[in-house]
């Protein structure tokens, strides 16, 4: 097994690749810069972006590590998901540790907590032709298929079951990490010991396109943390066919949905605010007055119909052709559509130094502010907790307006 390891944002070394790995690499990993290197001849250096993981394809293993060291990469990314699970447990990183081997422990975690008790049952309506009325005759059916015959039934019921959508969206989660590159016998083993569990529960394929959405109550609401990383699980995988039936697989984390997360989840519990008063993106906002230019802020902070905060987030600066500063745009738009006088700028440490931005002719600020993810983790914390002071300080000021 060859394995070619990547640090992000960094270029390799020059590396010999057939044209088959090239191939394979722009299908699985299109995140991934291919260049021929400029110091060896027929050579190609590889440059990830905010993208970590792990690709496979034949024989050769990919991995991209993030530049964060990994107890720090698994704090920003398990307090995204759920803070009670950085919070109630310490993991020890070995510096050889992939990103696979911390996001798959993490992923059992939840699904065992979240499972102790047993599966979540709960009811699915079925469709079926029996030999006994059940439920609901389907009578257009009946008439359509059976031609006049009196059995069997076309017939719909609603079952009491595990097969349900929460338990086939972790069930499709554990077994896509189950077929990765996972290197740690023990995390093998207990993702085949935790899937024994949904022997009853259909293994269904999905990608991010067509994971089901959960809506939660008290019901399920135990299912949340694991349910929300399986879905990400799900979003990150790919799995191709290739030629003569090969087969890749790939698993890359975008660290820039992840920082984002982190920030929004981390803020909204320093301020102590709801998903509804402060949601994940929200769409009520428009740039025009015919409501047609939508404005998605990553932050925002609502009293019932009123906007009282916006900010962005970014973890890497973005990069638009011919535009300096896309992002400050960006913010000016939100604030623009919002009618604030001020708005916040959030980059991870290294892409913007803290700084006030007054407009010209407009009256909006646009307050520039970094987290050091370098840090120890409670510090990240403590920065978090200043950043909410000065976002409730400037809501408060709409609030009084």
């Amino acid at each position: 097994m060859r394995r070619i390891t990547l640090k992000e944002f960094e270029p390799s070394e020059p590396l010999a690749l057939s044209d088959q790995e090239v191939e394979a690499l722009l299908r699985l990993a299109p995140q991934v810069r291919i260049a021929p290197s400029c110091a060896v001849s027929g050579q190609y250096e590889l440059t990830p972006d905010a993208h970590v993981g792990v690709v496979r394809f034949g024989e050769t293993v990919v991995e991209i590590r993030p530049k964060l060291p990994m107890d720090r990469f698994f704090f920003i990314l398990s307090y995204a998901v759920d803070p009670s699970l950085w919070r109630r447990e310490h993991v020890e990183f070995d510096t050889e540790d992939s990103v696979l081997e911390a996001v798959a422990p993490a992923l059992c975690r939840l699904v065992a907590d979240a499972t102790h008790r047993g599966l979540l049952h709960g009811y699915r309506n079925e469709r079926d032709a029996l030999q006994l009325v059940r439920g609901q005759i389907r009578f257009t059916d009946q008439i359509q298929r059976r031609y006049g015959m009196l059995l069997p039934v076309e017939v719909s019921f609603d079952e009491f079951t595990e097969d349900i959508d929460e338990n086939r969206v972790l069930l499709a989660a554990l077994h896509r990490l189950s077929r990765l590159a996972i290197r740690s016998a023990a995390v093998r083993r207990a993702l085949h010991h935790i899937m024994t569990a949904f022997h009853s529960v259909q293994l269904v394929r999905m990608t991010a396109s067509n994971v089901p959405a959960i809506h939660f109550t008290r019901l399920n609401e135990h299912y949340k943390p694991a349910v929300g990383l399986a879905t990400l699980i799900l979003k990150w995988c790919s799995l191709e066919l290739g030629r003569e039936g090969s087969t890749g697989t790939a698993f890359l984390i975008d660290m820039n949905e992840v920082f984002e997360r982190f920030v929004h989840r981390a803020l909204q519990e320093a301020l102590c605010l709801s998903d509804s008063a402060f949601p994940l993106g929200r769409t009520g906002l428009f740039l025009d007055e015919a409501n047609v230019v939508r404005m998605v802020p990553d932050l925002s902070w609502w009293a019932g119909s009123q906007c009282r905060f916006v900010g962005d987030v970014k973890y890497k600066k973005t990069t638009v052709a011919g535009v300096v500063h896309h992002d400050l745009y960006q913010l000016l738009a939100y604030l623009i559509s919002a009618d604030l006088p001020a708005g916040m700028l959030i980059y991870a440490a290294g892409e913007g130094a803290p700084v006030h931005h007054v407009v010209r002719h407009a009256g909006k600020t646009l307050i520039v502010e970094s987290l050091d993810l370098s840090r120890e983790q409670e510090q990240i914390l403590a920065q978090v907790e200043i950043l909410a002071k000065r976002i409730g300080s400037t809501a408060a000021k709409r609030g009084t307006s």
